[in-house]
């Protein structure tokens, strides 16, 4: 069977904020809708009428996610209500699997044009109440949805363990001897290159600000990621490990708790013509693979491997590599089983999660949004976009210039 080629033509997102910060006003279907509006606002040519989905990816759905957010915000940002939305939860993979999901659609000949992405509000995640067991019971439990386990089934944690993800980490660090002060330079690492890249400008082509209304007074403007943090390596090694007192993982060398969203428009090469669009990359594969939950961040690796195999390539082909930087120590251990220096200068060139943030459904997609840009600002290449998942597992995709 020939699979049709599936074009990147536009991809924009919104700064990322910090838990409680800048966007914290901002309801999560609001917040998802906004990069939906601003692919239709820039591609003018477009017959929105002919979109075929749109499909978002969200880790929560316990508040204002709820009841399919993607059909929520495709509604809030103006499109047709013929138009259908789909939200799918494979936890931090979610924006990156609503992309790959498309991108299967349209090579399999089942749809010409989609929007696909990922949103996030960390912040505005709701505390939910568990059932009671039986009937007239007095006790009930409060879950905190952030981030985490919560309506722990005991099965699992006796088969698998339930870890927090900061333990998951940790776990890494002891099997693969990834020292406290490797992971620190590697957090700073992040951090000077997002620095880098805000300064220059390159940050801000793939973002759309933000404007949040006041009672009074003038509108705020979001307009630059809020999460990155100077820094130096003796702040970092002053700052205490968060999960045991003779740990290496720290708030410094780990990802933030964030709101965010992402949209990328996807087409076929019929749709590009029909649309008058512009093809900025292609996606070329994705895959996902499994692993232990307790080390869910080395889940990289067997994604990454499955999808290199299947393509007939090696990582030696690749200009840029974009990997989540969940925490430091799974990032090095990913890397380092992959084959890579620490410091290998195609990882990650504006910064990660750690620098950037992470919020988790909205995470996927802004990696393929920051790649898409630097691979049209180099005029050409090919770039891996990976991530660890929650509960175990990983997920991979490959873009390169149209």
């Amino acid at each position: 069977m020939t699979m049709n080629n599936v074009y990147i033509c536009d991809m924009i997102r919104t700064p990322i904020g910090r838990y409680g910060g800048a966007l914290a006003a901002v309801r999560t279907d609001d917040l998802a809708a906004i990069p939906i509006k601003a692919l239709v606002e820039r591609n003018k040519g477009t017959d929105w009428l002919a979109l075929d989905d749109v499909i978002l990816g969200c880790a929560n759905q316990a508040g204002e996610d709820n009841r399919n957010v993607a059909r929520m915000a495709l509604l809030l940002a103006g499109l047709p209500e013929s138009i259908p939305g789909c939200t799918v939860n494979r936890l931090c993979g979610s924006g990156m699997d609503a992309i790959a999901s498309g991108a299967r659609a349209i090579a399999s000949g089942e749809a010409e044009l989609i929007i696909a992405g990922g949103v996030e509000s960390m912040t505005r995640a709701p505390f939910v109440m568990g059932t009671s067991a039986e009937a007239f019971a007095r006790q009930t439990e409060l879950y905190d949805t952030t981030i985490g386990w919560r309506f722990v089934n005991a099965k699992m944690k006796a088969a698998h363990g339930t870890d927090s993800m900061p333990e998951t980490a940790e776990n890494l660090a002891a099997q693969f001897a990834i020292s406290r002060a490797d992971q620190d330079k590697f957090a700073l690492w992040s951090q000077e290159k997002a620095s880098a890249a805000q300064k220059d400008g390159r940050m801000a082509q793939e973002i759309i600000p933000v404007t949040i209304p006041q009672r009074t007074g003038d509108p705020i403007v979001v307009a630059v990621d809020e999460h990155p943090r100077a820094t130096s390596l003796e702040k970092l090694a002053a700052l205490k490990p968060i999960v045991r007192p003779t740990g290496t993982v720290t708030a410094g060398n780990a990802s933030g708790v964030n709101d965010g969203a992402g949209a990328v428009l996807l087409a076929s090469e019929a749709a590009v013509k029909r649309h008058g669009l512009t093809p900025k990359t292609r996606v070329v594969g994705a895959a996902t693979a499994g692993v232990p939950p307790r080390i869910m961040g080395f889940g990289p690796v067997p994604a990454t491997r499955k999808l290199l195999g299947r393509l007939k390539l090696s990582l030696d082909q690749f200009q840029l590599l974009e990997f989540n930087e969940a925490f430091a120590v799974q990032s090095l251990a990913c890397t380092r089983e992959l084959g890579l220096a620490d410091d290998d200068p195609r990882l990650n060139p504006q910064g990660g999660a750690i620098a950037l943030g992470h919020p988790l459904g909205m995470s996927g997609a802004r990696l393929i949004i920051t790649a898409s840009h630097q691979l049209v600002r180099a005029k050409g290449g090919r770039a891996l976009c990976t991530m660890c998942i929650g509960v175990g597992q990983g997920i991979s995709m490959v873009i390169e210039t149209a």
